[in-house]
């Protein structure tokens, strides 16, 4: 199956897989809210025996096929650090998103 990788310009390593280039009205507007401005990262053709870094493949294309969309969150790691003390007490950037 031929898809579409976007990038979430506004949740890091976030990205949002489509069936059909640029189809942002298969998705519900809730996500499309938190997902922000979108970037086009990836065209792939995806199979279920096609290795992936963070995501399974069969579940990327049993999602594209039933919903026309996947969602791929940032590794579990990534989101543990986020809640490390150091991290946590690091001065917020008064011009970012919350």
């Amino acid at each position: 199956m031929h898809c579409f990788v976007y990038a979430s310009l506004r949740k890091p390593d976030t990205y949002l897989w489509l069936a059909r280039r640029d189809d942002f009205a298969c998705i519900p507007q809730s996500l499309a809210l938190m997902l922000g401005e979108l970037r086009l990262a990836l065209e792939v053709e995806l199979s279920g025996q096609r290795k992936l870094p963070q995501e399974d493949a069969q579940a990327v294309l049993e999602n594209l096929q039933s919903k026309g969309w996947h969602l791929q969150l940032p590794p579990q790691h990534a989101l543990a650090s986020a809640n490390h003390p150091e991290y946590k007490s690091a001065p917020k950037d008064r011009d970012s998103d919350p």
